[in-house]
């Protein structure tokens, strides 16, 4: 989960300098209040806001947990506490149960139809995240069953195009190999004769970047000639959705990385109904 003070952020963005309509017109009394969902998901976020309504001594109960998948209508966390804390939290709260529930939903979807033609293939996402959300994107894709990739330019090393612009794919890889001996190193390539020299010179990953299925099956076709497949992980991205990604998945590869996850989030209504504890 993330930090609670990274989330309290969150507040101090909506609330600079309090919630004047709550606090000008709303009474000091307790309120019960119910976050429910919309639409069909596969739920998210709930340990994020569960933790805000918390800090601000407001009484949770989850009614399911991250990562299920719930029902129109499913009430997701039971409410009880002071009615102004509940009213500053809930528009942060139900912003990132509706984000995060739709990244998981989007992920669970692809995954479901890999899966069904490539079991042994994982859905990944990109660093195409909201700046400031990545950690939440993230955990929403995990949370969906697909795989995170690298958090950050930190967690890893992948040569990219713009890198392959200012050095050989060659001498890229030989470098980051003899500087990184506790990191997988991993090249993006266009061509299957840059798939075939980017495994002789010792990648551990080969990301083909904007193939077409095609493309695809000459670039593996290439490195079994060569006898070099089973030596590296093959990674699929550029432009793939729910349309293409089985054709994909069905040339059995070892991952597909989907950046419209994070970046093309739809999100998911959830809302929030408070009431006053009669005495």
């Amino acid at each position: 989960m993330a930090a609670i003070d990274d989330l309290l952020n969150f507040i101090r963005e909506d609330a600079p300098f309090g919630d004047v309509t709550s606090e000008t017109v709303i009474p000091d009394i307790e309120c019960q209040a119910i976050i429910s969902i919309e639409e069909p998901a596969v739920v998210a976020g709930l340990e994020e806001a569960s933790a805000l309504f918390r800090y601000f001594e407001v009484a949770v109960k989850q009614a399911v947990y991250d990562g299920s998948f719930v029902n129109r209508g499913d009430t997701l966390l039971t409410l009880q506490g002071p009615a102004k804390k509940i009213l500053l939290v809930e528009r942060t709260a139900l912003n990132i149960i509706g984000r995060m529930s739709g990244i998981a939903s989007a992920t669970r979807h692809l995954v479901d139809l890999v899966h069904h033609v490539n079991p042994a293939c994982r859905v990944s996402a990109t660093r195409k995240t909201c700046p400031g959300l990545r950690e939440l994107d993230k955990k929403a894709v995990a949370l969906g069953g697909g795989a995170p990739h690298r958090m950050n330019l930190s967690d890893g090393i992948l040569i990219k195009d713009n890198h392959l612009a200012l050095v050989s794919l060659n001498d890229a890889i030989i470098r980051a190999k003899s500087r990184s001996m506790n990191r997988r190193v991993e090249v993006e390539v266009e061509t299957s004769g840059d798939a075939v020299l980017a495994a002789q010179a010792g990648s551990d990953v080969i990301l083909f970047d904007n193939m077409d299925p095609q493309q695809v099956e000459e670039s593996l076709d290439a490195l079994i000639k060569h006898g070099l497949r089973d030596r590296v992980t093959i990674e699929l991205s550029g432009g793939i959705d729910a349309d293409t990604i089985r054709e994909y998945a069905n040339l059995g590869v070892d991952m597909i990385s989907v950046g419209a996850l994070t970046h093309s989030v739809k999100n998911i209504p959830v809302h929030l109904e408070i009431r006053p504890i009669e005495k």
